[in-house]
């Protein structure tokens, strides 16, 4: 199974876009993608879908599997959209610190052991979705937190969305440092698949950046900013945004669509994961067929 975290210490670069495109990507190509996005904050992938309906009720979510208190079965989790099967958010994510810690306590008073970081991995691992999908991939926050570590610990790979820029750049210089942390604090090793500058427009300054970055570069996004405001509007990927909602198809749009087909290859392969139905890049009215 193919597994990665997208991470960014930046905000606003595409972290949440660029996981929620790979994934329909992914899926386009006739593999099983789950999805599961650990942001608390609005604006998150289960927005973006269009399945967060329920993140203010109280429904069971994958928090509460998180810490050992379910109301069912972690399949009934699930929602389908565009091919991609996704865990929706929920509010009790804003507390996910305190429900862990409180949790560990109460282990280690009768004795047990409770990793707070090791917990999406074990509800994962419990519910057989290593050998029910072929890709995995968490979204969590950029800050520093058991959404993050989980997430981390679950895939033990990151796809990295770069901002090319001078705010950016620190990011860049310390991404070597950054992974190694990553390393330390979860004592397992984690590798880096690729990572994607987005919003690039080919600046003297923006190339040498892009010099700095030490990790695979596969592809290289330039800036999309109304394709992805358009993404948001209607809750949807960039590949059904540009077939249902775009009077016209641009070039440049369908070579952004392109570019997260070939991305999604490139990470397959990493792992020696073949898809069985690949599309022609960029090709949007390819019909998914699974093996």
């Amino acid at each position: 199974m193919l597994a990665y975290s997208t991470y960014s210490e930046a905000g606003g670069v595409g972290k949440t876009t660029t996981a929620a495109n790979l994934a329909v990507a992914h899926a386009r190509a006739g593999l099983n993608p789950l999805v599961v996005p650990l942001d608390p904050q609005d604006g998150d992938l289960s927005r973006l879908f269009g399945v967060d309906d329920q993140r203010t009720e109280p429904v069971d979510n994958i928090v509460r599997h998180m810490i050992r208190r379910p109301k069912g079965e972690f399949d009934a989790l699930v929602r389908t959209v565009e091919g991609v099967d996704i865990i929706p958010e929920h509010n009790m994510l804003s507390d996910l610190a305190e429900y862990l810690q409180r949790e560990k306590e109460q282990s280690e008073a009768m004795g047990e052991a409770f990793g707070v970081h090791a917990q999406l991995l074990r509800v994962l691992r419990e519910a057989g979705v290593p050998k029910t999908y072929d890709v995995l991939i968490c979204d969590p926050p950029a800050t520093e937190g058991p959404h993050l570590y989980n997430a981390i610990n679950a895939t033990r790979s990151l796809v990295i969305p770069v901002e090319p820029s001078a705010k950016g750049q620190a990011a860049v210089e310390g991404l070597e440092e950054l992974v190694g942390g990553f390393e330390e604090q979860l004592d397992v090793e984690v590798g880096v698949l690729a990572a994607i500058p987005m919003g690039f427009k080919n600046t003297r300054d923006q190339r040498s950046i892009l010099d700095g970055i030490d990790y695979p570069v596969p592809e290289i996004v330039g800036e999309r900013a109304s394709l992805m405001e358009g993404c948001w509007m209607q809750q949807c990927s960039a590949f059904e945004y540009v077939r249902e909602h775009r009077e016209r198809r641009r070039d440049y749009e369908i070579d952004t669509l392109a570019q997260f087909d070939r991305l999604a290859r490139h990470l397959e392969r990493e792992v020696g994961l073949e898809a069985p139905n690949p599309p022609e890049p960029g090709d949007v009215d390819h019909e998914v067929m699974t093996v």
